[in-house]
């Protein structure tokens, strides 16, 4: 039976949709405070170590910083220019606009694919994003790191957390979206795209069904539309869902935005281009999609949508599916036997699971109470044959995720690739 939600479940979930959009229109205000901290840092030198300053053009830089600062923030207010769309009234809670942001709080790191910063709610419509019901009031990614819940009615300011996972936000749209994120792209969507490919080649595609659960701001859900199947992608963290409505229903024409991802950190830039450097989005245009094409995106939490055992058949998710396709999305599981048993349960006989990503448990060592199973990658794939799996194709792929790739940092993953196909009962 489907999970019955009550009225406190709503208005939580209402409250953290809020606090989510106050998080948008609050990053001018607090990205501003931030930089400035830096003005104020300078002031405190001695007058000669300011001149030497002044002399490399760091004031220059940090003017520039702001205006870049304030482009993100046209930006990002068009994301939340009509957040009602998600069926939330925002009336009931007030946002606070005005006082100070805290942005002289110590930076807080959430726990995510990320590294070292963070990651990475129905009807649903061709090209459209829509609500199944109601999502948990909190985001995969809020847990270890952000013990608290939505706060009560009333005036809410984001805190660094809530920032932090906003600037992830940009930078997931560099990846999915832009010609600098091809490479990390082409290193994880194109082998899943190769193996759904040969796997059903022959086959009539738009009769196919194919599930993409977490998948953010949607790229790797369009391009197996683009492709040919029908495609639902799933995603549960709202700033994922009120990013990817706008560039998958609100944009009109290719690098129609333009955000600064980098003028956030000043650590290991080489250089003033590679903090100021723009980043054009969306490189193709999603409305291009045919008008017959399967595809549309499903708010809510993969394991309450698709988990239950609804005795209703037009409910039913047992067996509707061809593939779902999973990359860096399976380490969001607090349970992880659950997770393989629902992607099991409801492919159809024959189907496949095509798996890219690492194992960074998002729970382990939360501070919330939530239970973590964390099993290493051997483990991982016997559980897999045990439900019910037959394994091939596996390799190891090495990837970024959201990487700058000017910067004098960054983390390689040992990805884990395999197909699993649904062993005949």
């Amino acid at each position: 039976m489907s999970r019955q939600f009550s009225e406190h479940d709503i208005e939580e979930e209402q409250m953290h949709f809020s606090n989510v959009v106050t998080t948008f229109r609050q990053y001018a205000q607090y990205s501003l405070a931030a930089n400035n901290r830096r003005r104020k840092d300078v002031h405190m030198l001695p007058q000669a170590d300011k001149a030497l300053l002044d002399a490399l053009g760091y004031k220059k830089k940090l003017q520039e910083v702001d205006t870049a600062i304030l482009a993100n923030a046209d930006f990002l207010n068009k994301i939340v220019a009509d957040p009602e769309i998600f069926g939330h009234d925002l009336d009931d809670f007030e946002h606070e606009d005005g006082g100070e942001p805290n942005g002289g709080q110590s930076q807080q790191s959430s726990h995510s694919h990320d590294k070292p910063s963070s990651r990475g709610d129905g009807h649903a419509h061709s090209h459209g994003l829509s609500h199944h019901g109601h999502s948990h009031a909190h985001d995969h990614d809020m847990q270890t790191t952000d013990p608290r819940r939505p706060q009560s009615q009333g005036k809410y300011k984001p805190t660094d957390f809530d920032m932090d996972k906003l600037r992830s936000t940009l930078k997931q749209f560099v990846r999915d979206w832009s010609e600098e994120g091809e490479s990390e792209r082409r290193l994880c969507y194109d082998p899943m795209k190769k193996v759904l490919e040969e796997h059903f080649e022959g086959q009539d595609r738009r009769k196919l069904k194919v599930l993409v659960p977490g998948s953010g701001l949607g790229r790797l859900a369009y391009d197996v539309a683009k492709l040919g199947f029908t495609c639902q992608g799933n995603e549960f963290s709202h700033y994922m869902l009120l990013a990817s409505h706008l560039i998958l229903n609100n944009t009109n024409a290719i690098n129609e935005h333009t955000i600064y991802p980098y003028v956030h950190s000043f650590s290991n830039i080489a250089s003033k281009s590679a903090i100021l450097r723009e980043v054009h989005i969306p490189d193709v245009l999603p409305s291009n999609l045919p008008r017959d094409s399967g595809f549309s995106m499903v708010a809510g939490d993969f394991e309450e949508i698709y988990g239950t055992e609804d005795t209703d058949e037009s409910e039913t998710q047992v067996g509707q599916w061809d593939a779902v396709l999973t990359c860096f999305f399976i380490d969001t599981a607090k349970n992880i036997v659950n997770y393989l048993r629902i992607i099991h349960r409801i492919l159809a006989p024959g189907g496949v699971w095509i798996n890219l990503g690492p194992l960074l448990w998002h729970f382990e060592n939360n501070s919330t109470n939530d239970p973590s199973i964390e099993l290493d990658l051997e483990e991982v794939k016997e559980l897999a044959r045990k439900i019910g799996f037959d394994l091939s194709e596996e390799k190891t792929i090495e990837t970024t995720y959201t990487s700058n790739n000017q910067s004098m940092l960054g983390y390689i993953y040992q990805a884990a690739f395999w197909k699993a196909t649904k062993r005949s009962s």
